[in-house]
């Protein structure tokens, strides 16, 4: 939004016009207590008192008309009649009082200063030029009236010299006010400016930024930090109120500014928000600046390192491995072959195969996981999706194995990479079949897609009622290389995590009662930036 701008000196204008109106009235009041003959004598010897009278009463009137009257926006004319009426009033207020021994002159260096305040450049000059011309003709017309009394016209030269020194002189200040003020107006709006784009950079930076107060207030907050809390932030709310973990962590801050605050979930489903603290002084008051992060997006990219480092050390495995595994795999595929084998041997050799499919897997699985594409995330109806991929499992799957599907509403719409979110799922479906029971017999797990009320965010959950997951293993289970089997690798959970993460989605493990596991997908808000 463009910064509205105002021609300098236009904002001092109606304060120094009204304080000229006030200035003209009090001084026609005085000039109008002077008719009296009482409240003048031994003051003032006049000249010609009833044209004094009359001048006297005729400028208080027109003062007082102009100051109700004139419009603080008046144009330059309206001001130039108003500087040239008070200069032609008072000089017949000046020819009434006997001249420039009266010392009435000096009453026009107001107005010729005024003028040159609120109009600039020649027409300030034209005002001191005919108070000048004003107060010379008038002494010149005195002397022929009253050709026995003596007329200053020294002192008249100088008052007009006054006149035109204070001219330039208010002309030269008021000027450098005036690039002064301008120099603070466009200083202003290049701050306001700034202050506009540094809240708006505030506003959609994805860190969430809360500033805390002395009384543990609210003072200050961007929809970031209301986003990662899911809860909306109210300016002077207790930060208590609003997030029970974010309270804590602060109360450990201030107790101990060194320690490191742990991770939080404000609510079940929320996402894992690092808190961190510094410390403001503001207006003398000790507040706090709090930083809100997404944990799982720092994870995410500490993890994206370690995949770069595995990476780097799986075309080592390739060469150094691979190639001497199957070499070994073949030489006992060959002596498995040979009738001259006794049948001990003969096992050994199978075990060693055996073995050896297994180490090939786990490099390939490894292999895999350092080539992983980058996700592209797309717009994904997840009720369609999750429909179309039970029907695609079923085929695949054995006969005896059944998959429920619970759709709370349609058009539950997520972003996320379709190719990744299949292989996390197909994983997690396998894994529940083979922990549901014996493949003989019959298995049933349920896919279960909904809005989580607290959050609006799409889940979805597969469900078995198998025997579940051990309380000790239940830290490990997302680890790499951890398995209860025998025959597992220990990453297929570990590489369903990552996928997710990489689609800004979180896998989470529950346990069921009274027996089971629960399986959940937090994925991102539809609207979420890619």
């Amino acid at each position: 939004m463009p910064t509205i701008m105002t021609e300098p000196g236009d904002s001092q204008r109606p304060r120094i016009l009204r304080l000229y109106n006030l200035y003209r009235v009090v001084l026609g009041v005085c000039l109008a207590i002077l008719t009296s003959t009482s409240a003048r004598d031994g003051l003032l010897q006049l000249s010609s008192p009833q044209i004094y009278e009359v001048a006297s009463w005729i400028y208080l009137l027109v003062n007082v008309l102009i100051a109700v009257l004139l419009n603080r926006r008046s144009r330059d004319v309206h001001l130039f009649v108003v500087s040239l009426l008070d200069i032609f009033l008072l000089g017949i207020i000046f020819y009434a009082a006997g001249g420039a021994s009266s010392g009435f002159g000096s009453l026009l260096i107001i107005p010729v200063a005024i003028g040159n305040i609120l109009l600039h450049g020649r027409v300030g000059l034209l005002l001191a030029a005919l108070a000048s011309l004003a107060v010379i003709y008038l002494t010149f017309f005195l002397s022929l009236s009253y050709p026995g009394v003596s007329q200053g016209y020294l002192q008249v030269g100088v008052l007009g010299c006054i006149y035109f020194a204070v001219a330039m002189f208010v002309q030269r200040f008021s000027r450098r006010l005036r690039q002064s003020e301008t120099l603070a107006l466009h200083q202003a709006a290049t701050l306001a400016n700034l202050e506009k784009v540094n809240q708006l950079i505030i506003q959609r930076m994805r860190t969430g930024i809360i500033v805390v107060g002395v009384s543990n207030n609210v003072l200050l907050a961007n929809e970031a930090a209301a986003q990662l809390l899911g809860e909306p932030i109210i300016r002077g709310m207790d930060i208590e109120e609003l997030a029970v973990g974010l309270a804590q962590r602060l109360h450990q801050w201030e107790e101990n500014p060194s320690t490191r605050a742990l991770p939080f979930h404000n609510h079940s489903g929320g996402a894992e928000i690092m808190a961190n603290f510094k410390p403001l002084a503001a207006d003398g008051e000790e507040t706090v600046l709090v930083f809100l992060d997404d944990n799982s997006q720092i994870a995410q990219q500490a993890q994206q390192l370690k995949l770069a480092s595995l990476g780097r050390l799986t075309a080592s495995i390739a060469h150094e491995i691979r190639n001497p595994l199957g070499a070994i795999s073949h030489a006992a595929q060959l002596l498995g072959e040979s009738e001259l084998l006794p049948p001990a041997d003969r096992r050994l050799s199978e075990i060693i195969q055996q073995h050896s499919k297994r180490m090939n897997k786990v490099i390939e699985t490894v292999l895999e996981l350092s080539r992983r594409r980058p996700s592209e995330p797309q717009l994904v109806d997840l009720a369609l999706w999750v429909s179309q991929f039970v029907a695609d499992f079923s085929v695949s799957s054995s006969v005896a194995d059944n998959l429920e599907l619970e759709v709370t509403q349609p058009g539950i719409e997520t972003r996320i990479d379709p190719n990744q979110l299949s292989q996390v799922v197909d994983n997690l479906c396998r894994n529940a079949l083979r922990y549901s029971g014996p493949a003989e017999e019959h298995r049933t797990i349920w896919l279960r897609v909904y809005i989580q009320p607290d959050t609006d965010l799409p889940v979805l959950e597969v469900i078995d009622h198998g025997p579940g997951i051990a309380e000790e293993h239940i830290t490990h289970i997302f680890e790499p290389f951890y398995t209860t089997e025998a025959s597992g690798t220990g990453l297929g959970l570990y590489i369903s995590r990552e996928l997710c993460e990489s689609n800004q989605a979180r896998l989470e493990y529950e346990p069921m009662v009274p027996r089971g596991s629960c399986m959940r997908i937090t994925f991102a808000h539809p609207k979420r930036l890619v």
